[in-house]
């Protein structure tokens, strides 16, 4: 009785629009005022103590498991909690535990191969052909999700201003499509880092398939590791999440360090305007050790770095809809997916991607691109944007 008390109360908080729940009873209670949305089942009772440690872990291993059912959009449900300034997403009573974090070298190797290397072939029936795992850019709406990563890749080169001959390091390279797109399109020489021996294998793949073997290379190596070798241009896209709260200003370092004078950088991750946060479900299950840092904590590191600001651009709204095309991809081989792994990674996976589009939909994260230079601002890129959209 004080279970259903608790959840009454807990519920009744959590949402803004209207929804439905069916307790593990069989009776139902109808929150909010309207029609309801969403319907959510509880098939068993999760108890109280779980949620009151972590409500985020609670629930989502609590769907993941089958003990909750939603019927209805639960990207819609997730961002009318975050919209909820009474959910438990802003009440701290919610959030007593987190995982434990290490960013050692390491740590940091093991955290991304467990989520980067699930397998190339997990990630191309639902990622496009250039395997971009990262924001893509619309510049029209009628862009289809390969023709906005490739816009996005562009973006970005472009934002540097790049000659032809230089030199241009990618930290974080993925899957190689900007590195490979710099070397092949602008006339650069590339080196692309990362920790996933999935990634790295098929980078070396498309470097030998593209011809590009004297201007382009990639290493499975922690970036932290470059020695005192210098670049004339970086990029770095969707990196900085993953390096940890402490590790932020030796990331901005590393950054600085292998710039050339007047060297450009642009780098472009996920950030919170609000500042600095991380999710307990997201941390064990998706991505250990990752943490979101807030856009004035990212430009104080900037700052102390000894870097400049050139420019900076919220792509918020293309990453919600770059996420929402993911998820109706990735269902479209939820079957295919679930012979592959399982019926609860299926569901994990689903409910992250919802979850980061509700995110994004909310406006509780953001993804801004940093332009930046090792020396005065401005200095060595024209006078006006004009130039990034030529």
């Amino acid at each position: 009785m004080l279970e259903k008390t608790f959840y009454k109360t807990f519920l009744s908080r959590t949402f803004n629009i209207p929804v439905s729940v069916t307790y593990w009873d069989g009776k139902t209670e109808n929150y909010g005022e309207g029609t309801p949305e969403v319907h959510i089942t509880f098939n068993e009772v999760i108890p109280v103590k779980e949620i009151t440690r972590n409500a985020s872990i609670a629930l989502g291993e609590g769907y993941m498991d089958g003990k909750i059912e939603i019927e209805g959009s639960i990207e819609k449900l997730i961002k009318s909690a975050y919209e909820n300034d009474n959910s438990f997403f802003h009440n701290k009573k919610f959030i007593k535990f987190l995982p434990k974090q290490k960013h050692d070298e390491e740590e940091s190797k093991e955290d991304v191969q467990s989520h980067y290397d699930l397998g190339n072939n997990f990630y191309q029936l639902w990622l496009d052909s250039t395997m971009t795992y990262s924001c893509a850019y619309f510049e029209k709406p009628t862009d289809d999700l390969e023709t906005a990563q490739v816009n996005k890749v562009h973006h970005i080169i472009k934002k540097l201003n790049p000659s032809s001959g230089r030199s241009l390091l990618d930290i974080g390279c993925g899957w190689g499509t900007l590195m490979l797109t710099a070397a092949r399109e602008y006339g650069l020489s590339v080196t692309g880092v990362t920790l996933s021996q999935e990634q790295y294998d098929y980078v070396n793949e498309q470097i030998k398939e593209q011809g590009l073997q004297d201007v382009a290379e990639v290493r499975l190596e922690d970036y932290r590791e470059l020695g005192n070798e210098q670049w004339d241009y970086i990029t770095s896209v969707g990196m900085f999440e993953h390096v940890g709260q402490e590790n932020l200003g030796e990331y901005f370092d590393c950054v600085n360090h292998y710039l050339k004078p007047d060297g450009v950088a642009l780098i472009h991750g996920i950030t919170r305007q609000q500042g600095g946060a991380n999710n307990g479900w997201l941390n064990k299950w998706i991505f250990p050790g990752g943490y979101v840092p807030g856009l004035v904590e990212n430009t104080e590191h900037i700052i102390a770095s000894g870097l400049q600001i050139d420019d900076m651009e919220p792509l918020r709204r293309h990453y919600q809809k770059t996420t929402e095309i993911w998820d109706a991809n990735f269902n479209e081989h939820r079957a295919e997916i679930e012979d592959m792994m399982d019926k609860k990674f299926v569901r994990m996976w689903d409910l992250y991607l919802q979850a980061c589009a509700a995110s994004f939909a909310s406006g509780n994260i953001d993804v801004i691109q940093f332009l930046l230079t090792k020396g005065a601002s401005g200095k060595v890129l024209p006078m006006t944007r004009e130039y990034m959209y030529k």
